[in-house]
């Protein structure tokens, strides 16, 4: 009998079923530093988009020099109202962000194929052959056999289309370019010469239902969070801390109402720089944030101290801002995309909300764990919290970098995936995964001695500099772990696998949760960040179990 266990029905030893496939974590890393045609796309997606996400912290950085001239009580009560704005900015724009890539990326790649596939079809009909005879004979073809020659290939392509059944969108989509490819048949003679009446081709625009459901979804979710904010901000810097005889309720409370009116714009922009990654474009949201970066920093002295409005001031040049990219976004992608879809019931609802909901809770999970770890340090006091707030901004700063080879790893998965192409799919995700552990080894480096030489930029106070001191090892030695986990949240949401990242996020922050309250009540300052390092590591352990184990989309690893 235990002979037979190790033997299948034919005799043959029995191959196990099961295959840990760990060892493609490795593969090609010979590889990880040439420049090829996958490295060069990789840098081309991550370069600009990290440069995009360092925008916005250099410009708050900026505008926070310029609020603090006008006095701490000031300064502390827009620090409070950008606290409350962030956390829920955080909530609504992860999903809206993240599922908008995926899903457009994925969908364009289906439709370029499908498109790719149509051009072939119609070449095989196209009486090829016959013109190269009448050429070589020196026959001229009349226009009533030009003619007739088009209308065969219309009606044979036509009979195609009939018996492949496809969608309303994709048959517009093919009717175009059956058009276009005719319009080239007949446009040259068969002595080879240009037709004068030929007329230039013009580029369709792109049906990108997904893109259509992520603006209006982008657009709704900013509309409900400004009217949430709006009527809740009194009760919210309560929550915060700022009573009813507070001298910071009144600068705050103007400053978060004013902030409030710019969601929409944010929640929109954030939509189409989704669709933009999906496009694998992100030189055009880099632009986009960059002008509208420079003309916040523009107008805050002109507001703030020219026309003495103070963080009113502030506030209005930030909303401007905001809107200025969405315009910006939203002109360039008009050009390139049909954003009103053919029917209604294309629009992709349903779809998006099911994985938004999942992607909500990870959201709220990540958001959770991180305030919790402020909040505790916060209640050591205020010099161990000013060095922690300064470990902590330096700790999410260096992962920009990281976030930029995120959002390549999504976009090419994304895209490799719909053409079902699985050595692409491997290729993608082990050359970023092993990118970001040789950007984490610098920046654990570059980090580690910049808090321990550089620490004075950030505060003169002997004390906080001597804590900050204790805090720099676990921000640098952090920094390869956070850069592969920051790198497997791309991957997952390229792979669509969403359902496992936010299950899984779930419960790496319950446990996070539990270490944080019981460290920080044992160890203090090096509690929490010994609580963090527990945090980072099972994320990247969730990531790294998943793809190693070959379960999931990963399953044909084990094959």
């Amino acid at each position: 009998m235990a002979d037979n266990a190790n033997t299948d029905e034919v005799g043959n030893p029995a191959v196990r079923k099961w295959k840990m496939p760990l060892g493609v974590f490795f593969h090609d890393a010979r590889l990880v530093f040439k420049m090829d045609s996958l490295g060069r796309e990789i840098l081309k997606i991550a370069f600009p988009a990290a440069l995009a996400l360092a925008a916005d912290p250099i410009a708050s950085l900026i505008d926070t020099a310029f609020i603090g001239r006008l006095g701490p009580v000031e300064l502390a009560a827009v620090g409070v109202s950008i606290a409350i704005f962030n956390q829920a900015s955080k909530i609504t724009t992860f999903p809206v962000l993240n599922i908008t890539t995926s899903f457009v990326a994925e969908e364009d790649t289906i439709k370029r194929l499908n498109m790719e596939a149509e051009n072939e079809k119609i070449k095989e009909f196209a009486p090829e052959d016959a013109t190269a005879d009448n050429m070589e004979k020196g026959i001229d073809m009349s226009s009533s056999d030009k003619n007739e020659e088009t209308e065969e290939l219309k009606t044979e392509h036509a009979d195609n289309l009939e018996s492949a059944a496809p969608t309303d969108v994709d048959t517009k989509e093919t009717e175009n370019d059956t058009k276009t490819y005719i319009a080239r048949k007949s446009s040259f003679s068969p002595s080879g010469k240009s037709s004068e009446k030929a007329k230039p081709i013009k580029k369709e625009k792109k049906h990108i239902p997904s893109a259509s459901t992520a603006i209006i979804i982008g657009l709704t979710l900013g509309v409900l969070q400004a009217l949430f904010l709006i009527f809740a901000a009194k009760p919210l810097l309560g929550l915060m801390g700022v009573k009813h005889n507070s001298p910071m309720l009144a600068p705050a409370l103007k400053y978060l109402i004013l902030r409030s009116l710019g969601a929409p714009a944010i929640l929109l922009s954030l939509a189409m720089q989704g669709v933009f990654r999906g496009f694998r474009d992100t030189k055009t949201p880099l632009y986009a944030t960059v002008a509208g970066d420079a003309m916040n920093i523009i107008l805050d002295p002109i507001l703030i101290f020219v026309l003495h409005l103070g963080v009113t001031g502030a506030a209005i040049a930030h909303v401007v801002s905001q809107y200025l990219i969405s315009l910006i976004l939203l002109c360039r992608l008009v050009k390139e995309v049909n954003l009103l879809p053919p029917k209604m019931k294309d629009l992709q609802f349903g779809r998006f909300l099911k994985n938004g909901f999942m992607l909500l809770m990870r959201g709220i999970a990540v958001t959770f764990c991180v305030t919790l770890a402020a909040s505790l340090a916060a209640r050591l006091g205020a010099t161990p919290m000013a060095a922690f707030q300064i470990c902590l901004q330096v700790w999410l700063t260096s992962s920009l970098l990281a976030d930029g080879l995120a959002v390549a790893g999504q976009a090419l998965l994304a895209c490799a995936f719909a053409e079902k192409n699985m050595n692409k799919v491997t290729s993608a995700a082990t050359r970023v995964l092993q990118m970001s552990f040789v950007l984490g080894m610098a920046l654990s480096v570059v980090v580690g001695l910049g808090l321990y030489y550089g620490a004075g930029i950030f505060s003169r106070d002997p004390k906080v500099l001597q804590i900050i001191c204790i805090g720099a090892p676990f921000v640098a030695a952090t920094q390869p772990i956070n850069a592969i986990a920051f790198v497997f949240d791309g991957i997952n949401f390229g792979a669509s696998d969403f359902a496992y990242t936010a299950y899984s996020m779930v419960l790496v922050a319950g446990v996070s949760i539990g270490s944080l309250f019981l460290l920080s009540k044992s160890n203090g300052f090096v509690g929490i960040w010994i609580a963090l390092t527990i945090y980072m590591i099972l994320r990247m352990f969730a990531g790294v179990w998943r793809m190693g184990t070959g379960t999931g989309p990963w399953s044909y690893l084990r094959k």
